[in-house]
């Protein structure tokens, strides 16, 4: 048979201008003077095709939405095809795209919006009950949506007032946050760069840079440790980097702080109490690989951090701790789970919609803008420096029930103290509700957990004493992912939990492929009542595993084959 050639599209030189289609519409030039204007408020930014992104951000902050006569005059300044701006900016969820009316006029957008969080832990906390009563509260200048999970679930139920988070929300706390004009956020005082260095920081990497640490045993030493990447696919970090060294110049980095997995947010409590440790571990891993450029990757919904981050990386360029220092570039996520797998991250940096790409060939030899890639977990780099000084046998001495290491545990659900708590890697569930979350919440008895967040599957208790780590999970149709773990009780039901995770799977899938595409939606349909085709579910399930793209697909069915296995006693009510 002879199928079409479908030619690879390369990256394209910027100073071609592409050919006009017919279908176009016409860009009035004063038009293209107001956004280039617009774009001109963030100095620095280029007019440049991976800048897309950032450019959307812009003009979507300053107008509170994105007109389509808009795209037309950001597509001709960044000499793209109209097309191709519109499908990145209505590919994110945070960009609000609205085209013209009969009249040619736009409809204002929204004064405010306030976004409930409805993932799997504000949901055990009422969200639903804070969606109904929120619109009647507040009036019609104020929009309320249902967000997907916002990283924020140790604060469950969740809320964003514009980009001012509000924890335990209530709808008094709501529509005082409203009536005050809270929309924006500061984190709380953070270990500037001057407090960092005072207590020893960059130490490490001027070590490094002086010679007291060559490479290979820096490269040793992080393989001694076992230190694996803590984003959820636990590949050895140490052996990431000899790999990534190996490949040819020049080389960049893409760290990812885009954890949207429902259940995670251990990154942003560590971003947001001490960013230069990451960022030592991440020049480190600079000096140790021939990095020559990095690019940070952070959620959207991180809006504190973002400007934190902003505010310390701006210090760190002004006091450089090397000389020669790798260009360090923030990026803004727009709201798309799927960024968060790293090929999608990549295509998202480059100013594209974020699409997983296909494997091989892998990121390491083949990913930013075509070069050699190293692509890291926030929460790995940050724990670089403590392995450096305290050796690789201190991070490997830790554990229980023969695991190595130490793991975040994002813990949110029925717990006393939700939270994010540094625990032995290997821990059971049972141990780590006992001695770090302060029990089971007054009134309720541990029925079930998620293991590794959304994607993650479901456990009952029986199975609570199960070590939690790295390749532990698999046998029980599970695994730790990013160590996002909620504890549902006998208030609960698994059933419910895994309606909300597929609700959340098939809104955040890309629409790539037709097993993840149509597959999550035919689930969400045969799952609305207790009653479920439990042989086509199955049949679903390996076709999802074995034809997605990407982990998002394959790993969606989980919840619904864990419920299957574990709790069949729910649909036989």
């Amino acid at each position: 048979m002879n199928a079409p050639v479908i030619p690879i599209q390369v990256l394209r030189d910027p100073s071609v201008k592409p050919r006009r289609s017919s279908g176009e519409r016409p860009v009035d030039a004063q038009l293209v003077a107001a956004v280039r204007e617009t774009l001109a408020s963030r100095p620095g930014l280029a007019l440049r095709r991976d800048l897309l992104i950032e450019h959307l951000h812009t003009l979507n902050d300053r107008h509170g939405q994105l007109r389509t006569d808009h795209l037309a005059a950001l597509a001709q300044l960044l000499r793209l095809s109209q097309a191709e701006v519109y499908e990145v900016a209505s590919f994110y969820h945070h960009f609000d795209v609205v085209r013209e009316g009969a009249d040619g006029s736009y409809a204002a957008p929204a004064a405010l919006t306030v976004r409930v969080c409805d993932g799997i832990a504000c949901e055990l906390a009422g969200a639903t009950d804070l969606l109904a009563r929120l619109p009647a509260l507040l009036g019609t200048e104020v929009r309320v949506v249902a967000a997907p999970c916002i990283g924020r679930c140790e604060q469950a139920p969740a809320v964003a007032v514009h980009q001012y988070p509000i924890a335990h929300a209530t709808p008094q706390s709501v529509q005082a946050a409203v009536v005050a004009k809270l929309t924006h956020h500061e984190p709380a005082p953070t270990i500037d760069l001057a407090a960092y260095r005072a207590a020893g920081g960059y130490r490490a990497l001027r070590q490094c840079l002086r010679n007291e640490r060559d490479i290979e045993s820096v490269l040793g030493t992080m393989e001694s440790s076992g230190l694996r990447g803590l984003g959820g696919a636990g590949f050895p970090s140490g052996r990431k980097w000899r790999i990534v060294r190996g490949q040819a110049a020049p080389r960049l980095m893409a760290v990812n702080i885009d954890e949207g997995e429902p259940g995670t947010f251990k990154d942003r409590v560590y971003l947001e109490r001490d960013p230069h440790r990451f960022l030592e571990g991440m020049l480190i891993a600079a000096w140790a690989v021939g990095i020559d450029a990095i690019y940070i990757y952070l959620r959207d919904e991180y809006h504190g951090a973002r400007a934190l981050l902003e505010r310390e990386l701006a210090a760190l360029e002004a006091d450089p701790p090397m000389r020669d220092m790798p260009t360090i570039e923030l990026r803004r996520g727009a709201g798309a789970y799927i960024c968060g797998e790293e090929s999608a991250m990549i295509e998202s940096i480059e100013g594209k919609r974020g699409m997983p790409r296909l494997r091989p060939t892998y990121v390491a030899q083949v990913g930013l803008f075509g070069r050699p890639t190293l692509e890291h977990n926030f929460e790995t780099l940050y724990w670089v420096r403590d392995i450096l000084e305290k050796g690789a046998d201190w991070f490997a001495g830790q554990g229980r029930n023969g695991r190595q290491g130490l793991r975040s545990f994002s813990v949110s659900g029925r717990v006393q103290k939700p939270g994010v708590h540094l625990a032995p890697a290997g821990i059971t569930l049972r141990e780590l509700v006992a001695e770090y979350c302060g029990g089971m919440q007054e009134g309720h008895a541990l029925y079930a957990y998620l293991p590794g967040g959304a994607s993650g599957g479901i456990l009952p208790e029986r199975l609570a004493d199960v070590p939690l780590d790295f390749d532990t999970l698999q046998p029980h149709g599970c695994f730790i992912g990013s160590a996002a773990v909620v504890v549902l009780s006998d208030r609960d039901r698994a059933t419910d939990a895994a309606r909300n995770l597929m609700k959340f799977f098939e809104h955040e899938s890309c629409g790539q492929c037709t097993p993840c595409r149509s597959g999550t939606a035919k689930v969400n349909e045969l799952i609305a009542t207790d009653r479920w085709d439990v042989g086509l579910l199955a049949e679903l399930s390996q076709v999802m595993r074995d034809a997605s793209i990407c982990g998002l697909g394959q790993a969606a069915p989980n919840p619904i084959d864990c419920v299957v296995k574990y709790f069949a006693q729910e649909l036989d009510a």
